[in-house]
C-alpha cells in the first residue's frame, strides 16, 4: 500500500475509508447470500413489522452497522471517483455526503421492495371459512361422515374433508359455502 503514501491527504483518506469498508461490505454480502447474516437494518421475514406509534415502520432501522457501511461506501468511492473532477474540497465533501446518503436511501428502497415480497402464503384451514367450494366426494347428511370439497384459497385449490348439518346428502359437483372449521379436522359446509 505504498501508493497511498504518495497521494494527497484527502484522497488518501478516501482510500483508507474505501478499502476496509469494501471488505466489510463483501463479507456482509456473502453472509447475506449464505443466510448467515443477522439482517442488520432490515427484517426480511415479514413477521417483524410493527409501528412505533410515530408512523415509522419497525422493519427498517436507520442507525445500523449495515447502513454505516453503505454510507461509507458511497462517501469514499464517490470521493475517489470525483477527486480529479471537483477541485473545491468543500464541494467534493458535500457531493460525497450526498452520495453516502443516496446509498443508504437506495438500501432503504431495496428493503421496502423485498418486504413486499415477503408475504406469508402458507395455507391454514381457517382461511377456507367463508369461501365457496365445490363438492368433490359426496358429503353424507347430519354429520354421518365426511366427504371432500375443493376450495380455492390464496390462488391455490385445496381438497379438504367436509361435513354438513343439513339432512340431505350433498352430491359431487354441488356448490357449498364453508361456514366453520370443526376441531381443526374438517370443514362444516352448507349447500348453496
Amino acid at each position: 500500500m505504498d501508493f497511498l503514501e504518495t497521494l494527497d491527504p484527502l484522497l488518501r483518506t478516501f482510500w483508507y475509508i474505501a478499502l476496509p469498508t469494501s471488505l466489510v461490505f463483501v463479507i456482509q454480502s456473502i453472509m447475506t447470500f449464505v443466510g448467515a447474516d443477522t439482517h442488520d437494518g432490515a427484517d426480511f421475514s415479514g413477521g417483524g413489522h410493527h409501528h412505533d406509534g410515530g408512523g415509522h415502520d419497525g422493519g427498517f432501522q436507520w442507525f445500523t452497522l449495515r447502513n454505516l457501511i453503505n454510507f461509507l461506501l458511497g462517501f469514499s468511492w464517490s470521493g475517489i471517483s470525483f477527486y480529479g473532477l471537483i477541485s473545491n474540497t468543500w464541494l467534493l465533501l458535500l457531493v460525497c455526503l450526498q452520495m453516502g446518503a443516496l446509498m443508504v436511501g437506495l438500501f432503504f428502497v431495496l428493503v421496502r421492495q423485498l418486504n413486499r415480497l415477503a408475504e406469508d402464503n402458507s395455507f391454514r384451514m381457517t382461511d377456507a371459512v367463508g369461501k365457496t367450494a365445490e363438492v368433490y366426494l359426496p358429503i353424507p347428511g347430519l354429520r354421518q361422515g365426511t366427504g371432500k370439497v375443493l376450495v380455492s384459497v390464496k390462488g391455490s385449490v385445496h381438497e379438504l374433508p367436509a361435513a354438513t348439518n343439513q339432512e340431505a346428502r350433498i352430491e359431487s359437483g354441488a356448490k357449498v359455502k364453508v361456514v366453520a372449521l370443526e376441531a381443526n379436522e374438517f370443514l362444516l359446509v352448507e349447500k348453496l
